[in-house]
């Protein structure tokens, strides 16, 4: 109910600025990647092979999880999760990449942006939360897993995924509200690719205080509290390893984790490296952080199922055996 009046009053544009001031823009423009204009048809190959390598493998994914009886089980559930919001992630920015990239439409109306802002920013803050929900769920499978199936039951798996999309929504719902009350009086031109928070809040000729300060405390809330959580998880998980007796189980113990472990250098690793180059690299050109920021925004989602393709045995010969089965 809250969030379908959201959508009606943001689409209607009844969320006025206060008291009147200020200006209700219609329209922004959205750059590409500025300084690279002429080059934007070449950079859109390796940005339309790697939405389209996303789209193939996240959708393979969950078909092969769905048609799969053995794979019903909390660990793919999880991942099942992931492969939905690396889809939502992609399709809410990368069309609009590639119009801009191939027919340089670089118009987006207010309502749209701050749209494509809120599902942006909740289905990273989703991802994150995610990520923590399935090292929890390889400490349990490790350190208790006698109790595995009695722990992570259907409806608690179902429960975790309610928790973490409700606290995405609770802690970006409130930007497109601080952004659509906020005047816009200097130019409506983004320089970046997609509607991003900050980006948008550096049109706005008001004080923004309050924006930067709530956005990085979400920001320090969410990866803070995240990293610290997933790794206590695996300080016990390591822990629980090494008190196995024999090398061999050790291996085996460990090797479940691998594709978990691999899936949060992939997330986070690229938003370490874009957040340390845009705090330290003063003289870095505003290209580099712009193609960072898309990188992040498309290696995951492309990286996931691969990695978990490759690195799950169940998932790698149901795979195989759909596409043999295809070939005859």
């Amino acid at each position: 109910m809250l969030l379908g009046n959201f959508w009606r009053m943001l689409l209607q544009g009844n969320l006025s600025a206060p008291n009147g001031t200020g200006s209700d823009p219609s329209m922004f423009f959205l750059t590409g990647i500025p300084g690279l204009e002429a080059l934007h048809p070449w950079i859109s190959i390796p940005f339309c092979s790697m939405f389209t390598v996303a789209l193939l493998g996240n959708c393979t994914l969950l078909y092969v999880i769905k048609t799969e009886p053995s794979l019903h089980k909390p660990m793919f559930y999880f991942l099942a999760m992931l492969a939905v919001i690396d889809l939502v992630l992609s399709t809410t920015t990368v069309p609009k990449i590639l119009s801009i990239f191939w027919f340089n439409s670089r118009e987006i109306s207010f309502n749209a942006c701050l749209v494509q802002m809120f599902f942006l920013h909740s289905f990273s803050t989703l991802e994150s939360t995610l990520l923590l929900a399935m090292a929890f769920d390889r400490y349990v499978a490790i350190c208790n897993p006698l109790r595995y199936v009695t722990i992570l039951t259907n409806s608690v798996i179902a429960k975790i995924g309610l928790v973490a999309l409700a606290r995405a929504v609770l802690l970006v719902l409130p930007l497109p509200f601080l952004l659509r009350r906020l005047p816009y009086c200097r130019s409506h031109i983004i320089s970046h690719c997609y509607c991003e928070h900050m980006a948008v809040v550096k049109l706005a000729c008001a004080d923004t205080s309050f924006n930067n300060i709530y956005g990085i405390i979400v920001t320090v809330f969410i990866v803070g509290l995240d990293l610290m959580f997933i790794s206590l998880s695996y300080v016990k998980i390591l822990r629980a390893v090494l008190s196995l007796a024999s090398k061999e189980e050790q291996l085996k113990a460990f090797g479940t984790c691998g594709s978990h472990l691999c899936a949060i250098l992939i997330v986070y690793t690229p938003v370490v490296l874009s957040s340390t180059i845009h705090r330290f690299g003063r003289h870095v050109t505003p290209y580099v952080h712009i193609l960072l920021a898309n990188f992040n925004l498309l290696f995951p989602p492309m990286m996931n199922p691969i990695v978990y393709g490759v690195k799950t045995k169940q998932i790698r010969d149901r795979v195989c055996l759909l596409f043999r089965g295809k070939s005859f």
